[in-house]
């Protein structure tokens, strides 16, 4: 990876810590890469992410098993974003994963990998055929966000992935590099995330650039992620919050059969129970995290992320349902704010 950063750095990145890995923070085009992202072609790199490879006949079941999402109908080439919750459905990590024919590859926030393959391991039995391996530092990750995505594949010769359903991937070849292309840029926007050897990282990077996707760091990518509503562990994932009131209903599986937390989620769900739910903030001014949301003098949420924008600042925050509404007005410390839904989360089951 030291010639991915030495690229990236001779490009105008500086760089950051994340648990314990330098990462580009911004190439000094913080404006032109949200830009790009929005309406062209913004080039992240995930290689900092966890990468978990699960193996052994007994994989789909297992998965199945352990979150919230339908393994048992996934074919190889095919995907979902899925989230792994206590026995009481308290979130722990909202995960992709891509089924291949020997095996699953599962991304995970940073840091996550070591605690989702200790989690697992737990629930591993004696007669059980899987096998969990860290793969964190052998595979890259890449993603292309925004509209224009798709142009940059085909003019590499990878339009064979385009146009086909989010979670679906392909290993193709991008000069020579063999890469695996998946539907989905992390955010509800279009794109593509792209998973190589680490050692072809640099080459790949610096033929993605080249063919015109906007680098963007990850001052920026924090930026996206709170105006598009991504949970985080750690800020949105906690053992506070289950993925109903997250918003995460694309993950849920709500006629599979047994699972971890599925009970509680059930219930949640048979029973209208979820009695908080993420929203956005528009707000007036920065505020500190932990906050809380107030109409009047009754409290009604708790700010959990919070960014600057070109249009002032921008929080997340759990309000409680029964207080919550587009464009109400809110109080958040010495902030005025108003609700605004947010593009990749849900209220409702889809």
């Amino acid at each position: 990876m030291t010639q991915l950063h030495d690229l990236q750095q001779a490009t105008g990145a500086t760089f950051t810590s994340i648990v314990d890995i330098e990462v580009p923070n911004s190439f000094g085009n913080d404006a032109q890469a949200l830009q790009a992202a929005q309406s062209g072609a913004a080039l992240y790199d995930r290689s900092h992410w966890g990468k978990i490879w699960v193996a052994g006949d007994d994989r789909l079941r297992f998965l199945h098993n352990q979150t919230t999402n339908n393994f048992q109908t996934l074919k190889p080439g095919q995907g979902c974003d899925t989230v792994f919750v206590t026995s009481t459905a308290r979130t722990i990590d909202l995960t992709s994963a891509y089924v291949r024919e020997d095996g699953v590859l599962l991304l995970t926030s940073p840091g996550y990998s070591g605690k989702l393959i200790g989690w697992m391991d737990r629930y591993i039995f004696f007669a059980d055929k899987v096998e969990l391996k860290d793969w964190t530092a052998t595979q890259t990750v890449f993603s292309l966000i925004g509209p224009e995505s798709s142009q940059v594949l085909e003019k590499l010769g990878a339009e064979a992935i385009v146009d086909q359903p989010l979670g679906n991937h392909l290993l193709l070849a991008i000069a020579e590099i063999p890469v695996r292309i998946a539907v989905g840029s992390g955010f509800a926007l279009p794109g593509y995330t792209l998973i190589a050897e680490a050692d072809r990282a640099a080459k790949l990077w610096k033929i993605l650039a080249e063919a015109g996707a906007i680098p963007m760091g990850e001052q920026v990518w924090q930026q996206l992620r709170i105006l598009q509503g991504r949970p985080v562990p750690g800020q949105e994932l906690t053992d506070d919050y289950n993925p109903l009131e997250t918003g995460l209903w694309q993950t849920i599986s709500l006629s599979k059969g047994c699972y971890i937390g599925q009970e509680t989620i059930a219930r949640l769900h048979t029973y209208k129970g979820v009695k908080q739910q993420l929203w956005g903030i528009q707000l007036d001014r920065a505020t500190e995290i932990d906050t809380p949301v107030t109409t009047g003098n009754e409290k009604i949420g708790k700010l959990t992320s919070c960014t600057s924008t070109e249009a002032g600042f921008f929080g997340l925050a759990y309000i409680r349902t029964k207080a919550a509404a587009p464009d109400l007005v809110v109080q958040v410390g010495e902030a005025k704010g108003q609700l605004i839904a947010l593009p990749f989360v849900s209220h409702e089951y889809l």
